[in-house]
């Protein structure tokens, strides 16, 4: 492929199933000049099985920073590169953002070859609301970090997706029971594709119980979607709201109250109406 109009190819590669393989993916594999590769020794098992023979070139979090320069004159050079990380769609949880940031940067052509993906994987077999979701990556490993930034994400409508390790799903499912609360639908989806696949729906609390009872799913790669938060009632009423309409009611007619009621506190001023009327029969 070499040519002054060289491109940077994402490649997308299997979760485990070596059939989900793209036939572009191997055309391309085997058509650049170089393979930049997470890990070459995972990666090269890949390429045997392919009988691709291109050249391999670690790039991973704690190079790239450093590499990608270089690799960038290899593709102004005219050499087209293919990244690809152990499993997946690379840049995914995984390194490449600051190689395609700097191909672009050269108007570089950045070529998707899109295929695997635990994160979509995971997501469409959920059975949770696929129309607006957000990827949050891996929680922090830290309790009262992962803690806090679960509550930022607290009421999140969108369906939320996390990649999690193994050994601290329980403790992750503990921490989402107690921020999102117990009844939150979530899904764990663990080892896609591979032949131990499981995909188990519960609430969040029925899923640490299953989890603390079967240490089989402490074990291996791990997707957590859960549910969104349910949108707000809009017809509840705060407390303040309430305690203004009780302090109204006693000087004011129902109507005048509720009216009164409605501008201060931007409640829907039939809701208050209800609840006024209500609360006259209550204390007459």
């Amino acid at each position: 492929m070499s040519n002054q109009n060289a491109s940077l190819y994402i490649v997308s590669t299997p979760i485990g199933n070596l059939e989900d393989i793209s036939q572009r993916a191997i055309t391309v594999l085997q058509s650049v000049e170089l393979i930049a590769a997470e890990d070459t020794r995972h990666s090269s098992k890949l390429l045997q099985h392919l009988s691709i023979s291109t050249p391999c070139l670690a790039l991973h979090e704690h190079n790239e920073r450093d590499r990608a320069a270089s690799l960038i004159k290899r593709l102004q050079s005219g050499e087209s590169i293919a990244l690809i990380s152990d499993a997946g769609t690379p840049l995914l949880s995984d390194p490449g953002y600051h190689m395609v940031k700097m191909a672009h940067a050269q108007g570089i052509p950045v070529v998707p070859v899109p295929g695997a993906s635990a994160l979509l994987a995971a997501l469409v077999s959920a059975g949770l609301p696929t129309d607006r979701f957000v990827f949050e990556g891996f929680l922090p490993s830290k309790q009262v970090a992962r803690q806090k930034a679960l509550e930022k994400l607290k009421n999140e409508s969108g369906t939320l997706v996390f990649y999690e390790a193994p050994h601290r799903i329980l403790s992750t499912l503990q921490d989402m029971a107690i921020c999102f609360g117990d009844d939150r639908e979530a899904v764990l989806a663990r080892e896609l594709t591979k032949t131990y696949e499981t995909v188990q729906r519960d609430s969040l609390a029925g899923l640490v119980n299953w989890v603390e009872q079967d240490s089989n799913q402490q074990r291996g790669e791990i997707v957590l979607v859960v549910a969104g938060a349910a949108p707000p009632d809009d017809d509840a009423l705060d407390e303040e709201a309430l305690r203004i309409l009780n302090i109204l009611l006693a000087k004011l007619s129902v109507k005048q109250a509720a009216s009164l009621a409605a501008e201060i506190t931007g409640q829907k001023k039939n809701r208050l109406y209800q609840l006024a009327l209500e609360l006259a029969d209550k204390n007459s």
